[in-house]
């Protein structure tokens, strides 16, 4: 029989703390028999939002006296926080109570608390953090996130590495993942030179890299993962969010406009519910921290049951493909392969 594996979720963390985390951990298990979760965080408010539920050694509680605030600098959390419920979720991380984390807490925070308490792999300058965005083909995963504003050469091309490695593990359709470097344009000419230093990189690696990439290749699906700067990459996933409710907004105002619209919404409504379940970023909540020698997923911090849900779903795929060490392997290949700059 093979072991279980077991999850640590920082239930005070995000927007809505042990409102959301708590509901998202019993109608987790309650579809999941093969994982274990630990709720770290105040005991007496984890045990209030439970009420009568009980799904025994399944769903236990670990106390946690502090909390990382969402505004809280990241350098404090870390000197006066150190029995806070981000970092003793990590921290079972660590001794390896938990194979892994969820936490819809203070980004900075978590990234530097995981980065103290975990440590970076082997030959991973920079943790960096990766998610999938709705596209035309399904899903595009893109990095880095946010965790980096400026990059090297050789920090993209570790992103490009570990990025291929956390596709090729958590989606079995995508045995090759194919790799974008993001830039303004598609000929040689175009992009700075971290970039263009990038490409040359890239283009000797042993991955299944295609070239640049444009913004709207992100959402029309001719790649798989697409690499970038933290900078770069949290300002296309904001502004990607925000054409999402720009175009929302515009159709449920054309729909309210006079009866015939109404009616019109009415037909259509089987393919506007449709549409928004392609779209839903409930679907997509789980950002994985690569670099680290663990298993760290950031939820959303307003993310509601469904997409924590969702979070703990990806840790678990994490998990249980032992992820990070099969990051650390394919970067060390390809660093002997003579890529290292």
């Amino acid at each position: 029989m093979s072991e279980r594996i077991v999850i640590a979720l920082d239930a005070m963390g995000g927007d809505h703390g042990v409102s959301v985390v708590v509901p998202a951990a019993v109608d987790f298990l309650s579809r999941d028999r093969d994982v274990d979760l630990v709720l770290v965080g105040d005991e007496e408010a984890i045990r209030q939002e439970l009420g009568e539920k009980d799904l025994g050694a399944r769903l236990t509680i670990r106390h946690a006296s502090q909390t990382v605030g969402m505004d809280e600098l990241p350098s404090k959390a870390l000197r006066n926080k150190k029995d806070s419920s981000m970092r003793v979720a990590i921290d079972l991380v660590k001794e390896g109570t938990a194979g892994g984390c969820v936490s819809a807490g203070n980004t900075g925070a978590l990234m530097a608390t995981a980065r103290f308490v975990l440590k970076m792999l082997p030959h991973v300058d920079r943790p960096a953090i990766i998610t999938a965005l709705p596209s035309m083909d399904g899903h595009t995963w893109m990095l880095d996130l946010g965790a980096n504003v400026d990059c090297s050469a050789e920090h993209l091309f570790q992103f490009a590495v570990m990025g291929s490695q956390l596709v090729t593990s958590l989606d079995d359709e995508i045995p090759a993942p194919r790799i974008g470097l993001l830039n303004i344009g598609q000929e040689e000419i175009k992009g700075n030179e971290q970039v263009k230093r990038a490409h040359d990189l890239l283009t000797k690696a042993d991955i299944n890299y295609v070239g640049y990439v444009e913004g709207d290749d992100v959402f029309m699906g001719g790649v798989d993962v697409v690499v970038c700067d933290g900078f770069v990459g949290n300002v296309a996933l904001k502004s990607s969010e925000g054409v999402a409710k720009m175009i929302a907004h515009f159709m449920r105002q054309g729909f309210k406009r006079n009866l015939l619209t109404r009616l019109a919404g009415l037909a259509a409504l089987p393919v506007l519910r449709r549409f928004r379940q392609s779209i839903d970023p409930r679907r997509y909540n789980g950002a994985s921290l690569l670099g680290l020698r663990g298993v760290v997923i950031k939820s959303h911090g307003g993310a509601d049951v469904l997409a924590y849900e969702n979070a703990i779903r990806i840790a678990k795929r994490a998990v249980e493909t032992n992820v990070s060490a099969r990051i650390s392997e394919r970067v060390e290949q390809q660093l002997q392969g003579g890529v290292e700059g």
